[in-house]
């Protein structure tokens, strides 16, 4: 069940109904209601990998108790570890064990010795990486004595299947999302009419943005040697858009749609495409994801406390990573590699830890030198997304030797629908550069006493998407 099609927009107000009317005098029935909803939800999908979701809730409800329970160090780290080996080894099998099988067998050809293999003809169940991570966090705070086990199993399951991150995130934690699980929740008509708008403002980004521009994102990609290098250029720079879209999106969505229910969920971005560096790019791309990687593998590591060779090490680590959790296939560490090398510049002259605040905040137009390092830092970012598009390496790197290798300037070869959805990324540009100071862009939005204008406007974006929507694609992130 896709957020942006007619079966969500049946299941949410049905949902919504009785959440907050049969339900709304029992949190513990409220809970039970969003359970089943999730699972419904979910099986709506795939039903077969249903019973992975609740394994995998079972599994770290029942360790994380033992783990509390065990009177000695030994106990306590076995539950741990059979916790963590078996979430990682479901993980594994699903997602990684060809990329591996492949991998080794390369590997041993090259020094000329021949094996055959086997690999699983498997489908990744949607959202694995997601509740496999809420539950990994759970667990390690669990361990290390950061928070207490939930004993309410109902409170627990809702933790892990709350169906607006279920799928793609954001990817919570206990400390945020458990404390609101189990408090009563009023219905508070400004936070869901807030909720309302951030919908609307996700379904325009993934529905006329992202939509339209995976449609020329995919025709230049899949058909490279037939264009120019600067029709390539724009390929590239129509995927950015569409994979910050989708997945920002997908985000806006979730967190509106969680709104309604009086939850609030973790943010996931933060207008990253305006950042002036590229630091600054991943405090504010994939909150969640980058956060969790911080805090449950980077300063276990030894974060930056050890001298420059231990923050070098423990930064490409964490790309590394990052990018292999994105999908088996060498183009996403090649991202991740990428993104480190990128970040060396930074870290090396301690400048990872500029520009907290938002770009030219409190006036309309950056400095000369804001928009250089923007412009600086969304080019970096444009090249780093042609390897995450590519299907494999040699197409990642045909597509930039073609780029330099072809005539660069050639309007010819673009197609005239493509300048009607750069007008698109222009006027959505706008609104977002408006809107930055707010947790979405249309949040501060105000018109004071104009309220006529402002629902004038909350029009125009209904109507663009009934105009503009692109052909449906699925959501880029359930792949991971």
């Amino acid at each position: 069940m896709l957020f942006n099609s007619y079966g969500f927009a049946v299941f949410l107000p049905i949902v919504f109904l009785l959440y907050w009317f049969i339900a709304k005098k029992s949190i513990v029935k409220q809970n039970f209601l969003l359970i089943i909803a999730s699972y419904f939800f979910y099986a709506c999908w795939d039903y077969r990998f249903l019973f992975l979701l609740i394994f995998s809730t079972i599994l770290d409800y029942f360790t994380a108790i033992k783990m509390s329970q065990s009177s000695s160090k030994v106990n306590k780290k076995l539950w741990f570890w059979i916790s963590i080996i078996i979430n990682l080894g479901f993980l594994g099998v699903f997602k990684y064990y060809n990329f591996f099988a492949e991998s080794f067998i390369n590997f041993i050809s090259f020094f000329g010795f021949e094996a055959s293999y086997f690999t699983l003809n498997i489908i990744l169940p949607v959202g694995i990486s997601f509740y496999t991570f809420h539950g990994l966090s759970y667990v390690i705070d669990i361990y290390y004595n950061r928070i207490k086990p939930e004993r309410n199993f109902v409170d627990y399951s809702l933790f892990v299947c709350y169906f607006p991150l279920l799928v793609a995130g954001p990817i919570e934690r206990a400390t945020h999302l458990l404390p609101q699980i189990k408090r009563k929740r009023n219905f508070d008509y400004y936070k869901a009419v807030d909720g309302l708008k951030q919908i609307l403002w996700g379904l325009f980004k993934k529905m006329v943005i992202a939509d339209n521009c995976a449609e020329f994102a995919n025709l230049y990609f899949n058909n490279y040697n037939d264009y120019s290098g600067s029709s390539l250029i724009l390929g590239a720079i129509f995927f950015t858009f569409q994979i910050y879209c989708d997945f920002s999106g997908y985000s806006d969505i979730a967190l509106g749609t969680s709104r309604l229910f009086g939850i609030e969920l973790l943010r996931n971005f933060s207008f990253p495409y305006f950042s002036r560096d590229i630091a600054e790019f991943w405090r504010r791309w994939h909150i969640s994801l980058s956060s969790w990687f911080r805090d449950y593998l980077y300063i276990p590591l030894g974060g930056s406390k050890g001298g420059m060779w231990m923050k070098v090490r423990n930064t490409f680590i964490i790309f590394i990573v990052s990018g292999f959790w994105h999908g088996a296939n060498w183009t996403f560490i090649v991202w991740g590699f990428l993104n480190a090398l990128y970040f060396m510049p930074l870290l090396l002259t301690n400048n990872n830890r500029n520009n907290f605040e938002i770009v030219a905040k409190g006036r309309f137009f950056p400095s000369f030198r804001d928009a250089l390092n923007m412009f600086l830092t969304f080019t970096l970012t444009v090249f780093a997304w042609i390897f995450f598009r590519a299907d494999n390496l040699e197409h990642a790197f045909s597509y930039i030797k073609k780029i330099f290798e072809s005539p660069f300037l050639n309007l010819s070869d673009i197609p005239i629908l493509s300048y009607v959805v750069i007008v698109l990324i222009i006027f959505f540009i706008l609104i977002e550069w408006i809107g930055r100071t707010g947790e979405y862009a249309l949040q501060n939005l105000k018109y004071n006493n104009y309220r006529f204008l402002e629902w004038c406007f909350y029009f125009i974006i209904i109507i663009s998407i009934f105009l503009f929507a692109g052909k449906e694609q699925d959501f880029i992130y359930f792949q991971f």
